[in-house]
């Protein structure tokens, strides 16, 4: 009994659900679930039933997780230029709330699979130790095709490239042009959607493509390619700020829309994949699933309350939403899974059942004991 109690005691996450935003949580526990599903399509053989679900439910989970991304820190960034001065100190204290927020749990992760699990596990594709160099400062994708090594950190590396380049530009426009942050925000946030999507017209243009693994790699996967993702959320950010009554006015038709578009593009997406990967998905298929999020949030945003078990376990599951996807992909799937055998029919279920158990657990220690003490020790640092 005494051991149960302690297992409870270190799963157990104590936090305080009152203060958060209910309808967000939904959102990003949403945005994980789809990319665990996809990524757990893998994990089972053709013809399995749960596969055959889970093909109808891989929606683009980190678009979402961009678009909200971008609508948080946006936010943020604009109370900043509106109450702060634009002054480097001010921009520095926002980088080190950042990093002290993503950084710890990633490296802590890298230094798992480049240290501890290659000793373990043999037999997975490994880079070159200069390509593995290449994640410390995030730019192992930034123009260039992502290595297989850490496939799932390419999106982690557009995240730190926004926190670092939108902010000197937003910034630099405010403090150094003292240009109003109303008029400094709309004209970054459009700027970068412009160019970025103008790339990628450009960037098909000059090198077509005609596998879904250089879709994938050359244009899904990207910073150069992806940044304007982020940039939706931004843009409804400065909606929400600014235009305070649109934004509540028309929440609902606005969520119907942008699930019925999300329907719709996935449809549309399995449509394209079989004729082709011309301008619709290299160029605007992006596009499509980030206006499909940013229709949701003046919704989701506003529905701040939940209650009862399901309101517990989705945002349990939104609070461990980052330590989900940084480790259910090489650590979980192409290392601790490769315990159970692959080759007998009667372990399929059984490895499909570990591989969202140790998702799960793991992500909850991972919270717990890495992302928890560093967001502690920059609330400290604040004040």
């Amino acid at each position: 009994m005494r051991m149960i109690n302690m297992i409870k005691a270190l799963f157990k996450i104590d936090s305080h659900f009152e203060n958060r935003i209910y309808g967000l949580d939904i959102l990003r526990a949403l945005a994980i679930m789809f990319v665990v599903i996809g990524h757990g399509i893998k994990v089972l053989p053709y013809g399995n039933f749960i596969r055959d679900v889970s093909m109808h439910l891989d929606f683009d989970g980190v678009s979402v997780f961009f678009v909200l991304s971008g609508f948080l820190i946006g936010g943020i960034l604009i109370k900043i230029l509106e109450n702060q001065k634009a002054t480097f100190k001010t921009l520095y204290n926002f980088w080190m709330r950042r990093w002290l927020r993503t950084l710890p749990n990633y490296f802590f992760i890298l230094f798992l699979l480049v240290i501890v699990f290659p000793f373990l596990y043999t037999g997975h594709i490994q880079d070159s130790l200069s390509e593995k160099i290449k994640y410390v400062f995030f730019i192992q994708n930034l123009y260039y095709n992502h290595p297989y090594f850490f496939p799932e950190a390419w999106s982690l590396s557009i995240e730190e490239w926004f926190y670092l380049v939108v902010p000197v530009l937003m910034f630099a426009l405010v403090g150094m042009l003292k240009m109003k942050p109303k008029k400094a925000v709309l004209i970054v946030s459009v700027s970068i959607l412009i160019l970025v999507t103008y790339f990628r017209y450009y960037k098909l243009m000059e090198f077509p493509i005609d596998s879904l693994k250089d879709w994938d790699r050359g244009f899904r996967k990207q910073v150069i390619t992806r940044l304007d993702s982020l940039m939706f959320g931004v843009i409804g950010a400065y909606i929400s700020f600014y235009y305070k009554e649109y934004w509540v006015k028309y929440k609902l038709i606005l969520l119907i829309i942008g699930v019925v578009i999300f329907w719709l593009e996935k449809n549309l997406h399995l449509f394209v994949s079989n004729i082709g990967f011309g301008i619709y998905k290299s160029v605007f298929s992006f596009t499509i699933s980030s206006i499909a999020t940013l229709m949701t949030l003046p919704f989701l945003s506003q529905y701040k309350n939940g209650k009862g078990f399901v309101f517990k376990w989705v945002t349990i599951i939104s609070l461990i939403s980052y330590s989900m996807y940084l480790i259910n992909l090489s650590l979980v799937q192409n290392y601790i899974l490769t315990m159970f055998p692959e080759d007998l029919k009667e372990f399929e279920y059984l490895r499909y059942i570990a591989y969202w158990v140790v998702i799960i657990l793991g992500s909850i220690l991972l919270y717990k004991f890495i992302e928890i003490p560093f967001m502690k020790l920059r609330d400290k640092l604040a004040k």
